[in-house]
């Protein structure tokens, strides 16, 4: 019975192993990458990825310490919050609630749903309903953080 035990338990080890050391970021061609970490990259990946994208000009939202970029995807607006570390866009991701309705102490009532997105070093913010869109920052920057 020991022993069973001790095989079992060397299984689940072994296959936890194999499952994190599996788990890796794929670039928009699908092969092995880092996460997108600068509002360039982003762009480049965008492009990469077969979307039109025009930067458009500087954004401020009060719940977010750095100024933003706004660009076009697609004729759709985005914006792009680059923070000085990771560190810094994970704890503000952290303030963001689930559904996307309040950032912090900002309640916030949005005209169509929002999508937010991290990777590194970015927070990025889509408010509409696109799926179009909503795919493209999906295969760049992976599955939204908060939002509906």
């Amino acid at each position: 019975m020991q022993k069973q035990r001790l095989m079992v338990r060397t299984a689940l080890v072994t296959m936890a192993f194999f499952a994190t050391s599996c788990a890796v970021d794929q670039s928009v061609d699908g092969t092995v990458g880092e996460p997108i970490e600068s509002y360039d990259g982003l762009l480049d990946a965008l492009r990469e990825n077969g979307s039109t994208v025009e930067s458009v000009g500087p954004i401020s939202q009060p719940f977010f310490v750095p100024e933003g970029q706004l660009i076009s995807v697609d004729g759709n607006e985005i914006q792009v919050f680059e923070f000085s570390t990771p560190q810094d866009a994970q704890s503000s991701a952290e303030s963001i609630s689930p559904d996307g309705s309040s950032v912090g102490t900002s309640m916030i009532m949005w005209v169509e749903a929002p999508h937010f997105y991290r990777s590194g070093k970015l927070i990025v913010l889509y408010v509409g309903e696109e799926t179009t869109v909503v795919d493209a920052l999906e295969v760049v920057l992976g599955a939204q953080i908060a939002g509906r």
